[in-house]
């Protein structure tokens, strides 16, 4: 839309434009200064006829009523006989009749004097002369149209403008022109100037003239080309035929005007239809334009005008098409007058389009600025002496055009959005019913798995056990029930077939039900619900059933889209009414889906990582309940910061509040109790993990399948821990060696395939498996999972044996990956390189000859080191930290022994803390720092290993100053792909803190400056 102001500019300035151009081409068009004829003579010696310009034989000429001077015997002009003068243009009426009757015949005269020039060409071209006229030049006939004559039978009328070229050779020019008009009732004679030049300049301004018509002909065409093309390949669309009228209309009226070229090209149409052609072409451009109107704008169609308009055309047309020409011309000014009012209006139209709705139909009143100036300029073409002026009909035509062709881009992107639009219904109504089965299965497998636990696990073993799990089997069949009820209802309010049963209801009873009913859809999250509605709060006039509905939507909605924080309804009395008021701290609603959330099946995210679940029918639902009781449900939210749900209900009259006096103090009591305590997000994490049983971690933002999953794998020996979302899953990962990783697909913030990429950063397929849970079983969707890095899925609703069985197998496989490591690692470290043995070996018996005492000591540190390397408790998890400082301590002894003072030892340990740590992790620390970083060296190098002790943790670090690697070579170890001499105890050592403790090998090295390995142990 536009503003008036701005709109009233910009039509003005246009008008004005328009209207400047014309005057410009007028004057650029003008003649140049002449004298004008007097008393039938024209003195035209001073004039250089050389500038191809040519001239009006303007002024007053001879003129004898009811003579033809040029006919044999006739002796007017030699003895002056009836001789009068005339201006020229202009009617003769008054001059040919008393009664100033137009009809007559006559001649005119005018003697141009000239310089005497052989070779010069004169040329002279007769525009209109009504109705018949024969051009003599020197007593010589040289052109006409029509046949003059003293009667009408003898008569021939035809009025086109013709030319004639000749030369004069004593340097006057005597120019007669003898008319004759039977048919035209108001006017007749000379009415259109007389050009008079060199032939050249004539016959140039001609073909101009002639040209600027063909011009905005073949211009016009091409429009309405394309739009016949467009309604016969495309939709049939009114406006193309009235568009396709209207341009033959203007098309037929400027080639019956001014050079009438189509009365040149088809000579057989004689002057009585050529007159009748033009005024229906006036009244096809008035009726046409108007209805190309009502097409272009039909929110205007039912305007009084698009009925009584046409009425008025068809009338002008068939009394144009029966009368005579003559007559039927004295309506001129009345066909001007349609074309106006047709022109006037659809402006109008097009003015209030762009101020309410439309900005583009600003090229409509550009357009119509142009017909508009072409109408006036056709009343002014005699007075500006122009000729013809194409410009304001191009321009009209080309905004028209302009117009449509935005319109029809505009549409094509509507057209997109629309089949963007559809596209998206389609995926939603895919999504409805994947959605549908998934909601209605999963509570009823739900029940299903539920009651099949209690009967496995007893009756009379677990009776507390039982009676919760039976609860939850009561909750889980309520949720169910209301979301068939939501179906239900939806058809109920498309066909008006629900009735409401309007009493006094008491909000606060209704409230403190609803949330009793959705407490256990809080269990695992950290959030609050409360009833803050007043225990005084008077009666509201309701259908108890509907409010109780309407707010179990409500409360349900912002329990699903709410992370953590407080749900709180309240109630207050505002202008009269009971204001009740639904709040939380959720994650919000964006604009763009507040215009679209109340729209059935509608939800906040389709997405995989979309909040909740539902059918999407809870929000529509509500809104409809909430109309029927006479109000609106109302939203304000800001992304990130909650929603606000409110509506009004009238309040009971006092009569009804008197008999429910004495209910407030029970509502007072079930609304202390209607708000829940804080939950957390995590559970299981009570009781220390038997090293025995296998550790599980399951992820759900729904508390009804964690409480499911729970009891389903904790009767079979697992110890499982929950989680209510992928950030606290994230949060325990580091707490413990977890067996098995379980995990929704569709969770808020955070989703099944994004937490399984994170794990998958830090541990591979075997080191910790991921078991998905999802709701689609599309194969895209669980070629998905497995891209995550997923070891294997199970398709909600959960089958338990299904569910049981594959955490078996992932269970079992990660427990044989355990073990394979750690036989792994006391393989590598029993695999004592033979050139070690022996030269352990030799360096005892070298030493059996000169020392004894030192042979003993390193005898006595060899066989500990090959107890502690054959030692049954490397296979263990984990083992006291002097065990394995006991190995590194024989390890570095020997090696100080048979290196001497190559090898420099510096320990830094602090004391007096209990430590356990992985068995032999710093031992091939150590000895990959003393083989591959200081031996390496000829003058060898010092090893220093620091154990220090920190609030949690402890760091454990092995640093020499050998000859260090570059950042490939660290990449390469960590990867494990260097050679098992170089890297398999590191790699081997890497992978098994990082199951352990989540956190592997740190390595610093700067080649030929040294290495530093570290890694962090809890306490």
């Amino acid at each position: 839309m536009m503003t008036k102001r701005k709109t009233a500019l910009l039509a003005g300035a246009f008008f004005i434009v328009l209207f400047l151009i014309r005057i410009t081409w007028a004057l650029l068009v003008a003649p140049p200064d002449h004298p004008r004829a007097v008393r039938g003579e024209l003195d035209l010696r001073s004039f250089d006829f050389a500038k191809d310009r040519t001239i009006a034989l303007d002024g007053e000429w001879e003129f004898y009523p009811g003579e033809f001077v040029m006919q044999i015997g006739s002796n007017a002009i030699s003895s002056g006989e009836g001789r009068t003068y005339i201006p020229v243009p202009g009617k003769w009426n008054s001059s040919i009749s008393a009664h100033s009757s137009p009809y007559g015949y006559g001649s005119y005269r005018l003697r141009i004097k000239v310089n005497p020039d052989h070779e010069l060409i004169y040329g002279i071209r007769v525009s209109n002369v009504r109705t018949s006229a024969e051009l003599y030049v020197n007593d010589r006939l040289v052109a006409g149209e029509g046949k003059p004559a003293k009667n009408k039978q003898q008569y021939t009328a035809r009025s086109m403008p013709f030319t004639a070229a000749f030369k004069a050779d004593t340097g006057e020019i005597d120019i007669v022109v003898q008319a004759a008009n039977y048919d035209n009732i108001y006017q007749g004679g000379l009415i259109e100037s007389i050009r008079f030049g060199s032939e050249r300049a004539v016959d140039k301004e001609a073909g101009f003239s002639a040209n600027m018509q063909l011009v905005v002909c073949v211009v016009l065409m091409i429009h309405a080309l394309y739009a016949l093309i467009l309604y016969a390949i495309g939709t049939r669309q009114k406006a193309l035929i009235h568009f396709f009228m209207l341009v033959v209309s203007t098309v037929v009226m400027t080639l019956l005007d001014d050079d009438k070229l189509l009365l040149v090209w088809l000579p057989a149409i004689g002057y009585e239809w050529s007159m009748k052609l033009v005024l229906l072409s006036f009244i096809g451009v008035a009726a046409f334009l108007l209805q190309f109107a009502k097409s272009l704008l039909p929110e205007h169609a039912k305007n009084s005008v698009f009925r009584w308009f046409p009425v008025l055309c068809a009338m002008a047309a068939i009394a144009i098409v029966f009368l005579p020409a003559g007559l039927a011309r004295g309506g001129l000014i009345v066909y001007y007058a349609l074309d106006l009012i047709a022109c006037l209006y659809f402006l109008t139209f097009s003015l209030r389009t762009v101020l309410r709705t439309d900005k583009d139909a600003i090229y409509l009143v550009v357009g119509l600025t142009g017909v508009l100036t072409n109408i006036m300029g056709g009343f002014l073409k005699g007075l500006l002496d122009t000729g013809y002026y194409p410009i304001d009909l191009i321009v009209a035509f080309l905004a028209f055009a302009s117009f449509w062709f935005k319109r029809y881009f505009r549409q094509s992107v509507q057209t997109a959005k629309l089949a963007e639009k559809l596209r998206k219904a389609d995926k939603l109504k895919d999504d409805f019913l994947a959605n549908t089965s998934h909601e209605l299965r999963n509570p009823l497998h739900g029940i299903l798995n539920i009651a099949q636990n209690v009967l496995d696990s007893g009756m009379k073993d677990q009776d507390d056990r039982n009676k919760e799990n039976m609860k939850l089997l009561i909750s889980v069949g309520k949720r169910m029930s209301y979301m068939l009820n939501d179906l239900l209802d939806m058809t109920r309010l498309q066909e008006d077939g629900i009735r409401l049963r309007i009493g006094s209801v008491r909000v606060q009873g209704v409230a403190s039900g609803v949330t009793d009913m959705l407490r256990f859809m809080t269990d695992g999250k950290p959030i609050r619900i409360v009833n803050d509605i007043p225990v005084n709060f008077p009666p509201v006039m309701a259908d108890e059933n509907r409010l109780t509905q309407i707010l179990f939507n409500l409360l349900h909605n912002a329990v699903k889209y709410t992370v953590q924080g407080q749900i709180t309804i309240k109630a207050e009395v505002k202008d009269g009414k009971a204001n009740i008021i639904v709040e939380d701290t959720g994650i919000g609603i964006d604009p763009e889906t507040q215009q679209r959330m109340f729209a059935p099946y509608e939800q906040g995210d389709s997405g995989i990582t979309a909040i909740g679940g539902g059918l999407g029918l809870g929000l529509s639902i509500c809104k409809q309940l909430v109309e029927l009781h006479g109000s609106g449900l109302e939203v304000h939210s800001v992304p990130g910061q909650g929603s606000v749900f409110s509506f009004a209900l009238r309040l009971a009259d006092s009569s009804t509040r008197q008999g429910e006096a004495a209910m407030i103090a029970a509502y007072a009591e079930a609304a202390v109790s209607a708000s829940s305590e804080p939950r957390g997000g995590i559970s299981g994490l009570e009781s220390a993990a038997d090293s025995d049983r296998p550790n599980l971690l399951v992820i759900d933002d729904d508390s009804v399948n964690l409480n499911i999953l729970s009891s389903l794998l904790a009767s079979e020996k697992y110890h499982v821990v929950t989680a209510a979302s992928g950030s606290d899953a994230i949060a325990l990962l580091d707490t413990r060696e977890w067996d098995l990783i379980i995990a929704d697909i569709m969770m808020p913030n955070m989703s099944g395939y994004e937490l399984s990429r994170f794990v998958r950063e830090r541990f591979s397929v075997s080191e910790l498996p991921i078991l998905l849970l999802t709701a689609r079983g599309r194969p895209e969707d669980i070629a998905a999972g497995f891209l995550s890095g997923a070891n294997d899925y199970v398709t909600k609703p959960v089958d338990a044996m299904e569910l049981k069985s594959r955490v078996r197998a992932l269970t079992e496989l990660k427990q044989s990956v355990r073990e394979r490591l750690r036989m792994e690692a006391a393989w590598l470290q029993a695999q004592i390189q033979p050139h070690f043995l022996f030269n352990t070996l030799n360096s005892i018996a070298a030493l059996s000859e000169i020392d004894y005492e030192k042979m003993s000591a390193l005898l006595e540190a060899f066989g500990h080191y090959l107890r502690a390397s054959f030692d049954y408790r490397n296979l263990e998890r984990l083992v006291p930290l002097e065990h394995e400082l006991g190995l590194v301590r024989s390890y570095l002894y020997i090696e100080k022994e048979r290196f001497d003072d190559r090898l420099h030892i510096r320990w830094e340990v602090d004391e007096g803390f209990p430590l356990q740590v992985p068995p032999l992790s710093i031992q091939p620390l150590v000895e990959n720092a003393v083989r591959h970083g200081l031996l390496s060296r000829e003058e060898g190098g010092e090893i220093h290993i620091r154990i220090s002790a920190q609030e949690h943790e402890a760091e454990i670090s092995v640093a020499d100053n050998g000859v260090g690697m570059d950042a490939e070579a660290v990449r390469n170890i960590l990867d494990g792909r260097l050679d098992a001499k170089a890297g398999v105890g590191l790699s081997n050592t890497d992978r098994r803190l990082k199951q352990l403790f989540g956190k592997g090998l740190q390595i610093q090295s700067v080649p030929n400056q040294g290495t530093i390995v570290r890694f962090v142990v809890p306490k």
